[in-house]
């Protein structure tokens, strides 16, 4: 009898010491996973550089962002949040590409004849107006763009039937917005503005074909429109 409680307090302390080394072990390791969260590195966002751009955005892929834009909104203000959402979605230097590739249309879109079309469907056009009208044209879509460029009066088939400013401004930012949104930086120090110049600082100096004091100067560039929206 004796040798069986000797056996048992002899198994007994074994195990006791056995727990112990486990509940050590386990507790070094929490302190080791622990120690290895605390230790681990932190992204400074501060820290993120991006090299100044001039490089925009590939032009198929920017119609592709307003073509899905027109399809899923319904109103201007919806289209312009959708638009800086999906623009989210690309890398910084595609943001700045975007706002640069809007900034290249609205250079090759600064025309006389576009701007008196401009004129004569808003009845007046300031130089801000026919900025924010381009906008609006090119957030119409690519073949509204072009064809609108090739020929003005295209507009006929854009725009209502009784004069009206057409103009959206906020577009003009969507993309400026989307980089501010993702990296708390502002877009203007990452475009490279030595090397990109079709921009509204170098506008050329136009030569306009019209003259609201000759209505008829304004009839020849875009007809329909003149007959249809030309109220003086």
């Amino acid at each position: 009898m004796k040798n069986y409680y000797f056996f048992l307090s002899f198994f007994l302390i074994l195990s006791a010491a056995g727990f112990s080394q486990n509940k050590t072990t386990n507790t070094d390791e929490l302190v080791t996973s622990t120690d290895s969260i605390v230790d681990a590195p932190k992204i400074n966002l501060d820290s993120i550089q991006f090299k100044a751009s001039s490089e925009m955005l590939d032009e198929e892929k920017y119609w592709a962002i307003i073509e899905k834009s027109i399809k899923e909104t319904t109103n201007q203000e919806d289209q312009e949040i959708f638009l800086v959402s999906e623009i989210e979605h690309l890398s910084p230097k595609e943001m700045i590409g975007f706002r640069l590739r809007t900034d290249k249309l609205l250079f090759d879109s600064y025309t006389s004849n576009l701007w008196c079309a401009n004129y004569v469907i808003s009845n007046g056009a300031s130089e801000d107006g026919f900025d924010y009208f381009r906008c609006w044209l090119i957030s119409r879509g690519k073949e509204a763009f072009y064809k609108t460029q090739e020929t003005p009066d295209y507009l006929v088939n854009l725009v209502g039937n009784e004069p009206e400013v057409h103009d959206f401004e906020g577009f003009w930012y969507v993309g400026m917005n989307a980089f501010k949104n993702m990296t708390h930086k502002d877009a203007e120090a990452y475009i490279d503005y030595e090397n990109f110049k079709t921009n509204d600082e170098n506008y050329p100096i136009l030569e306009f074909n019209w003259n609201v004091d000759e209505p008829k100067t304004m009839e020849v560039i875009c007809p329909v429109l003149f007959k249809k929206f030309w109220k003086k």
